[in-house]
């Protein structure tokens, strides 16, 4: 059975840098995309960036763009996240989620009506101070 488990969430002040990790527990197969979601109060939950090592895709948000770097660790089986210039608007919990068939980086992060078939994290809170 496949769990994710996120960490490094936390307190920051705008223009501070935190960088999340997703470490996968079980079996998962590497050619399927893996990437960051994040929902914040009274919105709905949105991918932000994504992964596909299989062909060497990326996906950014275009919020994000710019200020967030994803990476996959496959050999410590970990997917991160450096935040980079945190704004009080990152203010989200943020969930490590991959999918059950193949996708694009971009397919992963927004096909939203295959959110419900994607694996996902518990989540972790990123609050963020102006």
């Amino acid at each position: 059975q496949l769990q994710l488990v996120e960490s490094g969430g936390g307190l920051v002040q705008s223009g501070e840098s935190l960088r999340l990790s997703c470490v996968e527990h079980g079996y998962l197969l590497d050619y399927y995309a893996i990437g960051w979601f994040r929902q914040a109060p009274g919105k709905e939950r949105e991918g932000i960036s994504c992964i596909n090592t299989n062909d060497e895709s990326t996906y950014y948000a275009d919020s994000v763009k710019g200020r967030f770097t994803i990476s996959r660790d496959d050999a410590k089986k970990t997917v991160y996240l450096q935040m980079n210039n945190l704004k009080a608007e990152d203010t989200a919990v943020y969930y490590c989620a991959t999918d059950q068939q193949w996708f694009s980086a971009q397919e992963s992060c927004t096909k939203t009506a295959h959110y419900d078939n994607k694996f996902w994290g518990q989540g972790t809170q990123v609050t963020v101070s102006s």
